[in-house]
Parts: C-alpha cells; structure tokens; sequence
C-alpha cells in the first residue's frame, strides 16, 4: 500500500516538474502581450490605449489633472531627408527625453511624432511640465545616424480646473490640442489653451490664402 502511495506521490511531483516551468513561460508569454498592447514599440513608452485609460481614471476620481500635447517642428522633413530609421531613433529619443522629466508625470507616445504628458497636480504643475518638455526637447543634441539633430516642438497645455464637473477625456485633449496648434502656428513654442485666444487664432488661419 506504502510503495502503491509513494510511486503515485512521486509521479504527481514529476508531472508539476513538467508543468510548472510551462506555467511560468505562459505568465511570462502573457505579461509580455499585455506590456505590448500598452506600449509603443518604437519608445517604449505607454501608448494612446494606456495614456486615455489613466486619463480616464484620473478624472473618475476628481484627481486635478492637465494634459500636455506636443509634437516635433518640421519632423517629416527628417523622416523624407534621412529616412524612417533616424526617425524613430530620433523619436526614441524624445521620448527618453520626456520620460525623464521629474514630478508625476506620465509621459506617452501617441501617434506619428505625437507626444502627451499626464500631470497629477495643478494648473501650475501641468504649466511647468510644458515648458519643461520644450526646454528639455530644444537643449539636447539628439545623437544619430547621420550625426547630431536639433529639433523643437510645438506644446499646448491645458488643465481640469477650467473645466466643469464630469468633463470627459476627449474634451480634455481637444483643447489641449487646440493649444498645441495655436503654438504651431504663433511661436512653436508652448501655450495653454484659452478659449477666445484659441478661437481668435484658428479663425485668423483659415483665413489665410
């Protein structure tokens, strides 16, 4: 009987030697998806999926919250003059250079040479992060393939404070967006979104020949 429940114990501790490092090549296998489906696979950095769900939450649960918008000046002639790879490269970069900034900030890449911080804090905060991912962006010297690039960006900012109780994400990062092209096309510097300032500036565009 001993020798029947030993043999049956023994065959139980051989089959979870076999299962086991198959069970933790399937986590590992399925941490790995969930990282990617998250992230952007040329920065690393969160992608729009994950920036828009801790913009939600941050807004479920009234956290003060601004959103920063930024892309880079003149990044397709890069991409049409040196090609795709120095691209990317350069976006790797950039985005390193924003991941880098301090306070709690979540930065993310969007799209194409799109970039959004998250900033937990006030409108001050969400002020200073913007014009510290310009500084950041315009004083480094971006190490390529084909040798040094200096680039700028175009930054808008906006803030919950200025909004009313329950707004949504997506009014949230229209209006940061709205102050991202008003930069682009005034200063390529930073701005916030201000709503007749904005209005006023976009109008004065469609005007043009």
């Amino acid at each position: 009987m001993m020798h029947h429940l030993a043999a049956a114990f023994g065959g139980v501790l051989a089959g979870l030697a076999l299962a086991i490092p198959a069970l933790v090549r399937q986590q590992r296998i399925l941490t790995k998806v969930r990282w990617m489906a998250n992230h952007d696979d040329v920065t690393n950095l969160p992608n729009r999926r994950l920036f828009l769900d801790r913009l939600h939450s941050a807004l479920a649960d009234g956290t003060p919250t601004g959103v920063v918008l930024l892309d880079l000046n003149d990044f397709k002639a890069v991409n049409d003059t040196l090609g795709h790879e120095t691209g990317n490269d350069l976006l790797d970069q950039v985005g390193r250079c924003l991941s880098g900034l301090s306070g709690p900030i979540l930065a993310a890449r969007l799209s194409g040479d799109e970039f959004a911080l998250l900033v937990t804090g006030d409108r001050l905060a969400t002020e200073a992060a913007a014009d510290a991912a310009w500084q950041a962006i315009a004083a480094h010297a971006f190490r390529v393939a084909n040798g040094v690039l200096r680039v700028t960006a175009s930054v808008g900012h906006t803030h919950t404070h200025s909004l009313q109780p329950h707004v949504s994400a997506r009014h949230l990062l229209s209006q940061a967006d709205s102050a991202m092209y008003e930069a682009k096309i005034t200063t390529g510097r930073v701005r916030e979104y201000l709503p007749h300032r904005t209005a006023t500036v976009r109008s004065r565009s469609r005007q043009r020949p």
